[in-house]
Formats: structure tokens, sequence, C-alpha cells
């Protein structure tokens, strides 16, 4: 199925009461309705959510993966969607944050904008529209990650931060893509770490906003102005007011347009060698976090109102970690045995 969603919830005019008054921006610039309070209660409600990384970096067991020219160095052979979601269910989780492209530029849904995608990889599936439908199956919502730059695009330097080159127009079309071909995404995880693109936030706020205008925007650093979701890379459980919880990698001046905020780290531990975002490496398949450590982030989230994106890197077999669902079944059986109230 093909989804556009134009406006938040319903069509028409149950629009009304979840768009906020417009608010205007500089000259030249279209404005669009402002996320309304019921729209952020909407996200806030979800509470916690499945940070999904998996691409080149799974089987390179480095965070960051460069100078990679053939895509089938992404050997997967199946991705079990429904073991991801199931388990997100079963955590009790309300969504489903998606990497659907990182910095080396393989895209994980069937892209037309370029032949760097997984679908002309081994596995040869549009693993984003599979999610999505294993998401509508189980009820649980979408968000994606986005990487701003591309070590692919004109003027990068391969491997290096901030060097991501320029495309703005690439930029825009990987968007347009993602936002009428995947149905409705509650936000979207903007990583700055090797540069804008060529698409200034400003730009690319309203990019986004003139297609999903309920669709909440955040930056992992870099201008905040105009973002609506302030973006906790490393972060923690904290008020809105207080931008150290954001973590250590937002070092710009907070937004004034923030509505809510998100908090993300790996179910990994520190650990030396190997990736922490992404599947690390099998000498690592018996480090976690305790359930109960990541119980207590939630029920931090639930007291200010945060959602709390935990990362769960899938393995080389398209699957998460035996000890990663054993983990988050068990915060599954504390958040429904406890107070917490989990998504509602």
């Amino acid at each position: 199925m093909n989804y556009r969603w134009m406006i938040p919830a319903t069509l028409g005019a149950a629009a009304v009461c979840l768009i906020a008054p417009i608010v205007g921006g500089g000259a030249g610039s279209v404005d669009w309705p402002a996320i309304s309070e019921q729209r952020v209660q909407e996200l806030k409600n979800l509470r916690f959510g499945m940070f999904i990384c998996w691409s080149f970096s799974t089987f390179s067991g480095k965070e960051w993966t460069p100078g990679i020219k053939d895509i089938s160095f992404f050997r997967a052979k199946h991705a079990d969607v429904d073991q991801w979601v199931k388990t997100a269910k079963e955590a009790g989780m309300g969504y489903i944050l998606f990497l659907t492209k990182h910095h080396d530029g393989f895209c994980l849904w069937d892209t037309k904008t370029t032949n760097r995608k997984v679908t002309l990889a081994p596995l040869g599936r549009d693993v984003l529209a599979d999610l999505r439908k294993a998401c509508d199956r189980h009820g649980i919502k979408l968000a994606l990650y986005f990487s701003e730059g591309d070590w692919t695009w004109p003027g990068a330097e391969d491997g290096k931060s901030g060097k991501g080159g320029s495309n703005p127009e690439m930029k825009k079309a990987q968007l347009k893509e993602l936002l009428t071909g995947y149905g409705p995404v509650e936000y979207i995880w903007f990583d700055h770490a090797v540069g804008t693109g060529g698409l200034s936030h400003a730009e690319t706020i309203q990019f986004v906003k003139s297609i999903q205008p309920g669709c909440f925007v955040g930056f992992n650093h870099g201008d905040q102005e105009g973002a609506d979701i302030r973006l906790g890379e490393m972060g923690r459980p904290g008020p809105l007011n207080d931008h150290s919880a954001a973590g250590p990698h937002m070092r710009n001046a907070p937004a004034r347009s923030y509505r809510l905020a998100e908090f993300t780290y790996p179910i990994l531990p520190a650990h030396k060698g190997g990736a922490m975002w992404f599947y690390s490496l099998p000498e690592h398949d018996n480090l976690v976090h305790p359930a109960d450590k990541i119980y207590q982030d939630y029920l931090g989230a639930e007291k200010y109102g945060n959602i709390f994106s935990l990362d769960v890197g899938p393995g080389y077999s398209g699957r998460l970690r035996d000890i990663d669902v054993k983990t988050l079944r068990e915060v599954g059986r504390k958040i429904r045995g406890g107070s917490a109230t989990g998504p509602r």
C-alpha cells in the first residue's frame, strides 16, 4: 500500500483540532502550521521505542564504514522484521526508529535516486517496506533516521566528519520518497555528523513539513532553530529546559521551537573494539545493559514526558541477538507489572 500522510491524524475538518496557529517564517519562506499540543501528546504517549541500526557497519565491526564500493558488502540474506517488531511489542514499546541511510550512502529502501541500495544487494528486499507492513500488523508506529550528508555526494571526503558533500536535490528526492511511500512518519532523526548535505536545517524542516506537517523534525546537533523535537544522542531523561540531558553531542544552543525531548543510547554497554550502535562483534554477544537500568530510564522518560529510543542492532542474520530479546522481554514485564503506563 502506498501511503501519503499530508496532515496529522485524520484529514478534513477533524484536522483543525490538531493544528495550532501558523508560525511565521523568514522572508520568502512558506509557513506551515505548528504542531498542536494534541499531536505532541500523541508522540509523548508512545514513550519507548526501538532504534534499529542495520547497514554496512553491521558487517565491518566499526561505527563508520567508508570506502565500500561493492554493495554486496552488505551480505545479509534475511531480514526478520517480524522478530524486530514483535520484540518491540513485547518490550512495551510504541514505535520503531529505523536507520534508512547512514553516512556511507547505502539506502535500506528501494530508492530510485541511486543504485547503492538494499534491493540490489544480496538481500534483494525493500527492508523499509517490509518493516512498515510489520509495524502496521502489530500496531507499532514508525520513525526514521536519515544521515543528512553522504560520502558519495559531490565534494565529500570519504570517512571524514563534517565532509558529507553537497547534493540538496538528491537529499530532497530521497526524503520525498521516504515521506510519500512509507506511510505516516512520527519523526525524522537527522544525523548532522557529516554535514547538511547542502540543504540547511531551516530548508530541511520546510521541505519535510510541506509533505507531512505532522512529522516532527530533529537534529542531533547543528542549528536547532525550527526543530520541534530535541534529540539526545547518548542522552538521558530530563525536562525540556535541561539542555544537558541531550547528551555530549548536542553542543548547539537550544531551539525556542522544541515541543518535546527524545534520548537514545545503545543496548550495548561501553566496550573495546567493534561498533556500539550497530551489531558489534561475536565476542560481545553476551554484553547488554541490564533490564533494571533500561526500566529506570523508561520511568525517567515517563516522569519528564520524554520519548526513549533504545538502540538495538540486528546481527548478520537479520535477527536481534538472543540476549537483547531476553532483556527486552524482561523490560516489558517490568513495565506491565509496575506503575509505568507504557505506550497509550
